[in-house]
């Protein structure tokens, strides 16, 4: 299978009755394997949400989502969750790391979780792939907020996943750290076979943002409708405006 996602008919609502909210509206979609994806859409499009069923974080309400060829809607709950801590990453706006331990010891976290010892080898490893084996003996409040963002995905590379998801990851950076970000970003996907992951998925509003992406999937109104490939800033700037989104 050439796809490392695969969305079919993916729905997803909140409440019940007059009080249902519909996030997600019969979505198809593909993610070849060694492809960067950029997800944009105006607020409330359905993104995030997307992003999260995705990637496992939530379940949808109805349709299928395959990994790697695996059906995760149809995993038990224990299931689902080891394999999302071992096929895929995920990075959040925010940091989400904790002050008191340092970069290689908050890198080496999700293997602890898994109630497995970590290898100091591979925990260097996903330091030195964003740049930072130099600061593995560093807490947070010594790193930047790019620096701690690398953290975040050196985290989220530690268990070797095939895909890595990202939400809104420049959210918090200013813009000489939010290209340095997209830079690592960009090799990950670019980097020699087998290094993985070699697949990304991002949110993002920012069309600067995701140029680096080799392709824009467009929601609007919960739905998924249309798609750029090798987009420039501009194209993806006015596809924005044309889905009614404020420009940035």
């Amino acid at each position: 299978m050439d796809d490392a996602v695969r969305l079919e008919s993916l729905a997803k609502t909140y409440g019940s009755g007059d009080g249902t909210v519909t996030a997600l509206r019969d979505i198809h979609a593909s993610f070849p394997k060694g492809s960067f994806t950029a997800v944009m859409g105006p607020s409330g499009s359905g993104k995030s949400t997307l992003l999260h069923c995705a990637a496992a974080l939530d379940r949808p309400s109805s349709g299928r989502v395959f990994i790697n060829g695996t059906d995760i809607t149809g995993l038990g709950e224990t299931q689902l969750t080891t394999f999302r801590r071992e096929s895929t990453g995920f990075v959040f706006q925010a940091f989400n790391l904790l002050p008191s331990l340092t970069a290689e010891q908050n890198v080496a976290l999700p293997v602890r979780l898994a109630g497995r010892k970590p290898d100091r080898w591979t925990v260097k490893e996903a330091l030195a792939r964003v740049g930072l084996e130099k600061k593995a003996g560093n807490r947070p409040s010594q790193l930047s907020g790019g620096q701690q963002q690398r953290v975040a995905i050196a985290r989220a590379l530690v268990t070797r996943p095939t895909v890595l998801f990202a939400d809104e990851p420049t959210g918090a950076l200013d813009l000489t750290a939010g290209r340095e970000l997209l830079d690592v970003l960009r090799k990950l996907v670019d980097g020699p076979a087998g290094d993985g992951p070699t697949t990304v998925v991002m949110v993002t509003h920012d069309p600067n943002v995701a140029s680096f992406a080799d392709r824009v999937l467009f929601l609007a109104d919960s739905s998924l409708v249309g798609e750029l490939i090798s987009p420039a800033p501009e194209a993806v700037a006015a596809r924005m405006t044309e889905l009614g989104a404020p420009k940035c």
